[in-house]
């Protein structure tokens, strides 16, 4: 594609309402985002806002629901690197209706605009997923990892004798890592309640409106769900000398 290139979108929303019950017990007293990860000394949702600032975000608009008040508590106290604005749903909207309400709310609704789940740890190039998604003409454009399986597998022959064994091997399968690019019409597709994942993008799918941007070589992501995913998180940051 020729021509100048396209600005990268400079406002994102960041879904931080859920209740984390995997996570028990830290998220008895604090939002599944609000967790720390271990021997860094910032919880993910500012690990998250921080990336977002590098990638060109100049505001954030954080939904939250679960203990709203200690998030809101944090972000009033912390030194951002980006303006941000917090909603709350007053009652559950669904994914979709949550991101529809919080996109309500950002600064330039006639831009593009990113979304984050609240509960991903990644590092990778957000400025080339909006060329990525601009190129295609896209109205939504999901991330796409491929995991490790959290078990070893066994790799057989065709008469079943055991060849090898490969521990944590990458998925053959890629995942929604749950980091998008929007286009600003999007907001209005979402439904107003319900799960957008089940609704608006199977339809943009079959319209071949939806694109999938694999996430590149080594870039570092991670959603955090368990307590053994923290504690991973932490060997990982420990061995990569952040």
């Amino acid at each position: 594609m020729t021509g100048a290139p396209h600005p990268s979108p400079t406002q994102a929303v960041v879904l931080a309402g859920g209740q984390g019950s995997r996570l028990r017990p830290y998220t008895d007293d604090r939002p599944k985002p609000m967790v720390e990860i271990p021997g860094t000394g910032t919880p993910i949702i500012g690990h998250q806002l921080n990336w977002l600032a590098e990638e060109g975000v100049t505001d954030a608009v954080i939904s939250c629901g679960h203990l709203a008040g200690v998030l809101q508590d944090w972000l009033d106290r912390a030194q951002l690197p980006l303006r941000v604005t917090t909603v709350v749903e007053t009652e559950p909207l669904g994914r979709g209706g949550g991101l529809k309400y919080a996109a309500g709310s950002l600064p330039r609704p006639d831009e593009p605009w990113y979304a984050t789940n609240g509960d991903i740890w990644t590092r990778f190039p957000l400025r080339d997923m909006a060329a990525f998604h601009h190129e295609r003409a896209a109205e939504a454009t999901l991330a796409l990892a491929r995991p490790h399986i959290p078990w070893g597998a066994v790799e057989t022959d065709a008469f079943g004798h055991v060849l090898d064994f490969i521990e944590s091997p990458p998925s053959p399968y890629l995942i929604n890592a749950g980091v998008y690019v929007f286009s600003a019409a999007f907001t209005e597709l979402l439904p107003d309640r319900g799960d957008h994942e089940r609704t608006t993008f199977p339809r943009l799918a079959r319209e071949r409106r939806l694109a999938g941007f694999p996430l590149p070589q080594g870039a570092y992501w991670r959603a955090i769900d368990t307590a053994k995913d923290l504690t991973e998180a932490a060997k990982e940051l420990s061995a990569q000398g952040r």
